[in-house]
């Protein structure tokens, strides 16, 4: 069984975002981190292959600038078998639909029963690169996944909603999207890491990709960003100091009764 899990290497906003003059994320001048539900993902792939793992392989894959390389490393730290990282200039200034078409053009090109993306990147928040990549290669595709379980050439998934959750089953090859609450992710061994550092990651540029240049890159994303920014500093807010623990119940709800939130 081969297992592909597509992770990112999203900016980690705690030491501050910087953007282009274009309006995009100047990835190569942030820190950044494995997108926590790309790695919910990966330890649910892992799990799988806990179960066989002489017959059961795990590949992750990633789109990104050169130093992506790194989140590839960290997953195969935790026990993925390789790592493909998709890497080109014209590959540049993606939106989530030319995202979607260059991955896929590069699965397209590999061998998988099973894809687990995360429901989404904690630097766009869309959920749809998952969705879309699924549907660029024609495979169903089961979202907002909380629990997953493999029979034979069945997976079965827990779809959790706000209000509850649904089992849904789907023959393989399918794409399952992986929400952060999916599992806790276990951390590199020492060992992983050494062996992590001593692989090949398998490099793809343009030319490996079975894709349209109509729909990669910055030229190819329907998507134009009017105007970007970094978090807007909040006014201080309104400070009161109440007597009693009574005055100040009795406040908030005069203030929520004139907002007409009771």
């Amino acid at each position: 069984m081969k297992i592909v899990v597509c992770i990112k290497q999203v900016p980690d906003t705690a030491g501050g975002v910087k953007f282009k003059a274009d309006g995009t994320l100047d990835r190569g001048a942030m820190l950044a981190i494995m997108n926590p539900d790309d790695k919910a993902g990966l330890e649910a792939a892992l799990r799988i292959k806990d179960t066989d793992p002489e017959n059961i392989k795990v590949t992750a894959v990633t789109m990104g600038l050169p130093k992506a390389d790194a989140v590839l490393r960290e997953a195969m730290a935790m026990g993925a078998d390789d790592g493909v990282l998709i890497t080109d200039r014209v590959l540049g200034g993606a939106d989530t639909w030319a995202t979607s078409s260059t991955i896929a053009g590069a699965l397209k090109n590999m061998e998988y029963d099973l894809i687990f993306t995360g429901r989404q990147a904690i630097d766009g928040d869309t959920a749809q690169v998952g969705p879309q990549i699924a549907e660029h290669l024609g495979l169903p595709c089961i979202s907002y996944a909380k629990a997953v379980e493999v029979e034979g050439d069945t997976v079965r998934v827990k779809r959790q909603f706000d209000d509850g959750y649904m089992i849904v089953t789907a023959k393989m090859p399918c794409l399952v999207t992986a929400l952060t609450e999916l599992n806790e992710a276990r951390y590199m061994t020492p060992g992983g890491i050494f062996d992590a550092f001593d692989k090949e990651v398998r490099v793809m540029g343009r030319a490996d990709l079975d894709v349209s240049d109509d729909n990669i890159g910055l030229k190819g994303s329907p998507t134009k960003i009017a105007k970007a920014s970094d978090k807007v500093a909040k006014g201080k807010g309104t400070v009161v100091t109440p007597e009693t623990a009574d005055d100040a119940a009795a406040y908030i709800a005069d203030v929520l009764a004139e907002k007409h939130v009771i």
